[in-house]
């Protein structure tokens, strides 16, 4: 479980700099609207990685399945970016998926 546990906090730190990286990159080059429309997908995407990780914690400790209570973030989002007009979809989507190069980064460092 230690291990476990360190690799929890790797790739959250890892998704926290992929996060920040993209989203300055991202304010440097578009406008603030869309930097913040990826800031809030990329804190989306946090949340869900910390819900998996969570679920998967209590696989270890006995259950038998995971949760599928995760899968409502991704939702939410979506349902946020087509009511509110300040967020934009595509951004909002993309710092969603921003956890996924963390998991790749930490797979390339580990090995």
């Amino acid at each position: 479980m230690d291990d476990y546990a360190r690799l929890r906090q790797r790739l959250i730190l890892a998704t926290l700099l992929v996060s920040a990286v993209a989203v300055v990159i991202t304010s440097l080059r578009f406008d603030l609207d869309t930097a913040g429309s990826l800031l809030v997908g990329a804190m989306a995407g946090l949340l869900y990685l910390r819900l998996l990780a969570r679920s998967v914690e209590r696989v270890g400790n006995g259950s038998k399945s995971v949760g599928k209570f995760q899968l409502l973030v991704p939702v939410v989002l979506v349902l946020a970016a087509a009511r509110l007009p300040e967020l934009q979809m595509l951004p909002a989507l993309i710092g969603f998926l921003l956890y996924k190069p963390a998991i790749l980064l930490n797979a390339v460092f580990d090995s």
